[in-house]
């Protein structure tokens, strides 16, 4: 099994979001600075100031052991040692007759080091030390030669005082450089979320009217792109619509004429098949003119979809007189969207009745399935062949063995429902029902 490849393990674990990935491209190379300049302050800079410190004290207990070890005890070693005391800053005392216990203990790691490597280069001996924290003082001693040399070391003197104030500086100036720098980015990132919203929107065939171009020049450029896009959009599908109307206004003319005066000749055998075609040519007007006007039309507005459902079911019921016990409908409350409702029922509506011409039962659902809200509608007829489900959508085309959903139509009915669907985001898709027959399936995002 090949290994997984380290920049894809994490791409995974990289934000989605714009602002979170330019988050982590300017907090990324704060935190990689903190840390090297910490890294060099502490390893180098910190300890060789701490060493420097341990060392100045190390010399100068050196010099303490000299004048005991010169100086008889008396007033002359008494007065050297106050004057070093008040001199150097230490409390120096000695411990006459005294011994240091083994083992040696070490509170302060940086002054052992250094007072070895004093004692080894001045007296070519090691005297015996240890050292122990007591307050704000390390106590020291020392074995010498008539007892203990006590001497009472402020911290500060082998401690560089400064550094909390110093981590506390970087610290507290980089949060504020990153809070000035996410406020900005976060300024920066509102208009990419704001287009994508209004690009979002106009994609489920919603009205985005407030939508203005807004923040860096680049930005503004593709926020102008996408309106100069939608009204030329808006503009063909309206082109669209006109040209169509227009057409079916001037082929109803006509045929208004020819159904007068097919009704002035009264009923016959030969008016009877005229009637049918003039009857057929008007239902195909209309679904021309329904498939021209595509996403134009009608405006969104919230509604609840089990009701559009439900108003879908009945109209279809009554267009093919069905019963109760060939329709069974399943449906969620408090689905409430964003749709066009008669262009969204015409769909349903088509959808049903060309269920109830196939099948002898048919069965509706509507249920949420995540972020998105599907409508299934499941029949037992013929259903059609699965390599030929996509060739059903095709406009002005016909089935021509199997199940032919637009048998007696202009071949458009499928190619409406699915362009409804699409015009509000989703998708209709053709399936197997349980039932063996067709399932014709609308899924819509929430």
């Amino acid at each position: 099994m090949a290994g997984v490849h380290p920049f894809r393990a994490l791409k995974k674990t990289m934000p989605r979001g714009l602002f979170g990935r330019s988050l982590i491209i300017i907090v990324a190379p704060v935190v990689i600075l903190l840390g090297v300049v910490t890294y060099v302050f502490f390893e180098r800079h910190y300890d060789i100031m701490t060493a420097r410190m341990a060392h100045g004290v190390a010399a100068d207990v050196a010099f303490l052991i000299n004048i005991e070890e010169t100086y008889p005890a008396g007033k002359t070693r008494g007065a050297l040692l106050d004057m070093a005391a008040k001199n150097l800053g230490y409390q120096i005392s000695v411990l006459p007759g005294e011994h240091l216990d083994r083992p040696y203990r070490h509170s302060a790691p940086n002054l052992k080091d250094a007072m070895q490597n004093v004692f080894a280069s001045q007296f070519g001996v090691a005297y015996p030390f240890t050292s122990k924290n007591l307050g704000d003082f390390v106590d020291l001693r020392v074995q010498a030669k008539d007892g203990v040399l006590r001497v009472l070391i402020p911290r500060k003197r082998l401690v560089a005082s400064n550094v909390d104030i110093f981590i506390l500086w970087m610290v507290g100036s980089s949060l504020v450089l990153l809070s000035v720098a996410i406020l900005f980015l976060r300024n920066q990132v509102r208009p990419i979320e704001r287009l994508a919203y209004a690009a979002e929107a106009f994609g489920k065939g919603r009205a985005v009217p407030d939508f203005k171009p807004s923040g860096a020049t680049e930005v503004r450029r593709a926020a102008q792109a996408f309106l100069t896009m939608r009204e030329r959009i808006e503009r063909y599908v309206q082109q669209r619509i006109d040209m169509l109307a227009g057409v079916s206004h001037d082929l109803k003319t006509p045929l208004t004429r020819l159904k007068l005066e097919l009704a002035m000749m009264g009923d016959s055998v030969d008016t009877a098949a005229p009637r049918g075609d003039v009857a057929e040519m008007e239902h195909m007007l209309d679904e021309y003119l329904d498939f021209a006007r595509g996403e134009g039309g009608e405006e969104s507005q919230s509604a609840d979809l089990s009701e559009i459902v439900r108003d879908a079911a009945a109209a279809a019921a009554r267009a093919r007189g069905a019963g109760a016990d060939r329709l069974v409908i399943e449906t969620m409350a408090g689905i409430v969207m964003s749709v066009r409702r008669n262009a969204l029922r015409r769909c349903m509506t088509n959808l049903i009745d060309n269920a109830l011409k196939h099948g002898r039962h048919v069965d509706v659902a509507l249920r949420r399935n995540g972020r998105n809200v599907e409508v299934l509608i499941d029949d037992d007829g013929p259903g059609i062949p699965e390599g030929r489900r996509e060739e059903a959508f095709r406009p002005f085309h016909r089935l021509d063995e199997g199940r032919n959903l637009q048998k007696g139509g202009s071949g458009l009915g499928l190619a409406i429902a699915r362009d409804i669907a699409r015009a509000h985001g989703g998708d209709l898709t053709l399936g197997e029902s349980a039932a063996g027959g067709l399932r014709a399936e609308i899924r819509l995002p929430v």
